[in-house]
C-alpha cells in the first residue's frame, strides 16, 4: 500500500494562515490584506434556492440490501446517481455510539490549542495531517476552513505518527468509525455494480482506499456572506460518504445551474458520486459539483470520506450498449488524483483532464 502514501506525498499545497485562529481574532486585529484573500466577489452570481432544500433523494439501505425491496430501492438510487449525483442514507447500519464517539472526538481535536493540533501539521509535500489543500499560487481565493487528512483504509497504508494522541480516544473513534464505513461503501458499490450489470469482482476494488477529512469552517461574523468555506468542485473520488457532525448547514449543490441548499438529516449519511464513478458510467451518474457556506454564528464540522479505488488501477468507461459513444478516456486512478489534488478547485474542471475529445 506504499502507492497511496506516494500520492499524498506527492500532491502540494502551499501553507497558508490557520483560518480558525483567524476567525478568533478581534477586529481590531484583522487587516484588510489578511481579509482580501477570503473575500468571493462573484459568490452571488448564481441563485440560491433554499425552497428545494428538502428534495435530496434519500435512499434506505436496509431495504436496498433485502432481496423482497432491492429492485424498487435499487430504482431510486439510479435516479439519485443519474439525475442528483447526491443521495442521503437512512438505515445504514453504523452504530449510534460509532458515530456519536467520531463526532465527539473531531469536536474535542479542533478545540485542542493551535500548538497541540501543529504536532499533526502536514510535513512539506505531504497532504496528510492538519492544515489544507488546492493551495497552488500566492494569489488565489482561500477558503474560511481547516481541515485534517489521513488515509485510513486499507489498515496497513495507515501513518499511525499522522493520527493524533489527543484526544485519548481519537484513534480508537476514528478506527471503528473508518471499519463501518467501509461496510457501508461495500454495500453501496456492490448495488451499483448489480444495477450496471457488472461482474462483483470489478467492484470489488473500487472502495478500497479510504481517505478521511475532517472539515472545520470557524464562523464569520463580519463576512459570512462574502466567503466560503470550500470552493465549488465535484469529488476525485469514486465516492464519497459524508457525516454532518454537529448538523450546522452549509454544504450546497448545483442543480440547473442554481445552488441548492442540503438540510442535514441527523440520523442519515450523505453520498456523493465521484468523478471516476462518473468516469466508469461514461457520463450516465454524474459527479456533482458543490460548496460550503459560512455561517456567521456557528462553527460547522464534518467528516468526508472519499473511497476511491486502488491508487496503482485504472478505471475505464462501462458501455450500456455496443452503440454507446465513449466519452472517456481509461485513467489511472493514482494519475487522476495526483491531478486531482494538484490543483486549485475549480468546478468540475478536473474532470475534462479524463474526457475524449470531439
Amino acid at each position: 500500500m506504499a502507492s497511496e502514501r506516494r500520492i499524498s506525498q506527492v500532491a502540494t499545497t502551499i501553507p497558508v494562515r490557520n483560518v480558525q485562529a483567524l476567525a478568533a481574532c478581534s477586529a481590531d486585529e484583522l487587516t484588510a490584506e489578511a481579509l482580501d484573500r477570503y473575500i468571493r466577489p462573484d459568490i452571488d452570481q448564481d441563485a440560491v434556492l433554499e425552497e428545494h432544500s428538502d428534495e435530496l433523494p434519500v435512499i434506505d439501505l436496509g431495504r436496498l440490501l433485502n432481496p423482497e425491496s432491492w429492485e424498487e430501492e435499487a430504482a431510486k438510487l439510479r435516479f439519485a446517481c443519474e439525475e442528483w449525483g447526491f443521495f442521503q442514507v437512512l438505515n445504514h447500519g453504523v452504530p449510534e455510539e460509532v458515530v456519536l464517539n467520531i463526532k465527539r472526538d473531531i469536536q474535542e481535536f479542533f478545540k485542542l490549542p493551535l500548538e497541540i493540533k501543529n504536532l499533526y501539521a502536514q510535513q512539506p509535500g505531504d497532504l496528510q495531517g492538519y492544515g489544507q489543500a488546492y493551495v497552488v499560487s500566492n494569489d488565489q481565493k482561500l477558503d474560511w476552513a481547516d481541515m485534517f487528512a489521513i488515509i485510513a483504509q486499507p489498515p496497513e497504508a495507515r501513518d499511525m505518527k499522522r493520527w493524533p494522541a489527543q484526544p485519548l480516544t481519537f484513534r480508537k473513534s476514528l478506527e471503528d468509525y473508518s471499519d463501518e464505513l467501509k461496510k457501508v461503501a461495500g454495500s453501496i458499490a456492490t448495488t451499483i455494480g448489480k444495477i450496471l450489470n457488472i461482474e462483483p469482482e470489478l467492484m470489488d476494488d473500487k472502495y478500497a482506499v479510504q481517505a478521511v477529512r475532517m472539515n472545520y469552517y470557524p464562523p464569520c461574523t463580519s463576512m459570512s456572506k462574502m466567503v466560503l468555506g470550500f470552493s465549488p468542485h465535484s469529488d476525485g473520488s469514486f465516492f464519497t460518504i459524508l457525516t454532518e457532525v454537529n448538523s450546522v448547514k452549509g454544504l450546497q449543490i448545483r442543480r440547473h445551474g442554481a445552488w441548492i441548499p442540503v438540510k442535514p438529516h441527523p440520523n442519515a449519511l450523505l453520498v456523493n458520486v465521484g468523478d471516476l464513478l462518473e468516469i466508469m458510467t461514461n457520463g450516465r451518474y454524474k459527479s456533482i459539483e458543490h460548496r460550503v457556506t459560512i455561517n456567521a454564528q456557528m462553527e460547522r464540522l464534518s467528516i468526508s470520506a472519499f473511497h476511491n479505488p486502488k491508487f496503482d488501477g485504472v478505471v475505464s468507461p462501462v458501455l450500456g450498449s455496443t452503440t454507446e459513444k465513449v466519452l472517456y478516456k481509461t485513467v489511472s486512478v493514482g494519475d487522476y488524483i495526483k491531478y486531482q489534488l494538484s490543483n486549485k478547485l475549480d468546478g468540475k474542471k478536473a474532470l475534462d483532464h479524463a474526457k475524449i475529445d470531439m
